[in-house]
């Protein structure tokens, strides 16, 4: 019989610990990551662009759903009010959107009750979630989104969502422990990176903003060079991206195939990436082999920027 596995805890986090302010942080964030918000709504939101106008108003987040459908995103790191519901609707009348999505840290009944309320009696969709940070032992906090109420039978399914939600954290972090102790056959990149439950893990390339990432997705896992200096720093990011581009055929030939170079024109950060199908809803018997192939790209894609990244023009070091 075999010993049975350790199993972490999963602990919440407060949520001014990770996102410190909620414009400038947290709606940023989200910008960047619409994927983990779209994970957990089983939707498609693509083209998403912060503070749009709404007559004297500014809108956290305005995004497209897979038919063209604007969706706006309020978000509230705090128990909702009635500021905030007034909000949502003002805002979803104004851009005339197909759906609004509410994100909250503490939804209050009443509030529920009246996105209730209005899904009931509307053409629009309207979607409230509560947002909490979590981790399990020592990893990086990460984010945990909660359906409380939504235009359908969704909100009948709260229960089996956390549970889910839950399970998918642990998969990942079993995961990247498992990945990061096979990977230092191939390369110490990563050695001394503590394994999350979120979709990537990273490490500096050796210049700030410059970072290698592994990416995973249930269907497949991508290394990545990953571009972001920071706010405000887009038009440096695309100036790294460019020069890095400018020797495509060296770099290409030096990793041993082709590269998905990633300027992402209109977005903050740029990227080179690879990806290779098998993710970590994979038999885990084949785990090991994927993660054997993920270190390998990681470690040819670190040597085959390298010499060009020593050689960046950079406003800042």
């Amino acid at each position: 019989m075999n010993a049975t596995r350790p199993i972490g805890k999963l602990e919440r986090v407060p949520l001014r610990q990770v996102w410190e302010h909620e414009a400038y942080d947290f709606t940023q964030w989200l910008q960047d990551h619409i994927e983990v918000l779209n994970e957990a709504l089983g939707l498609n939101l693509v083209n998403v662009d912060r503070e749009q106008a709404a007559g004297s108003f500014s809108i956290d987040l305005v995004a497209e759903d897979e038919g063209g459908g604007k969706v706006i995103i309020e978000n509230q790191l705090e128990k909702s009010n009635h500021d905030h519901l007034g909000k949502v609707i003002t805002y979803l009348v104004s851009m005339g959107a197909k759906a609004a999505i509410w994100i909250v840290s503490e939804p209050r009944p009443e509030h529920v009750a009246a996105i209730t309320w209005l899904n009931e009696n509307n053409s629009a969709q309207f979607y409230m979630l509560k947002v909490e940070a979590v981790r399990i032992g020592e990893s990086l906090p990460a984010p945990l989104f909660t359906l409380i109420v939504g235009p359908s039978e969704e909100s009948t399914s709260v229960g089996k969502a956390k549970k889910e939600f839950a399970e998918r954290y642990e998969i990942r972090h079993r995961w990247w422990t498992q990945l990061i102790e096979r990977s230092t056959q191939f390369t110490k990149l990563h050695a001394h990176i503590t394994p999350g439950e979120y979709t990537w893990i990273g490490t500096s390339a050796g210049v700030r903003g410059l970072n290698l990432n592994y990416v995973v997705t249930q269907d497949d896992c991508a290394v990545e060079l990953y571009i972001d200096r920071g706010k405000d720093a887009q038009a440096e990011n695309e100036s790294i991206f460019d020069q890095l581009e400018a020797h495509t055929a060296q770099i290409e030939q030096a990793f041993g195939s082709e590269l998905s170079w990633q300027r992402l024109d209109g977005k903050r950060a740029c990227r080179i990436r690879f990806t290779q199908a098998g993710g970590y809803r994979s038999p885990e018997e084949e785990w090991p082999s994927l993660h054997d192939r993920a270190a390998q790209a990681m470690d040819r894609l670190d040597k085959a920027l390298k010499p060009f990244i020593k050689h960046l023009k950079l406003g800042n070091n």
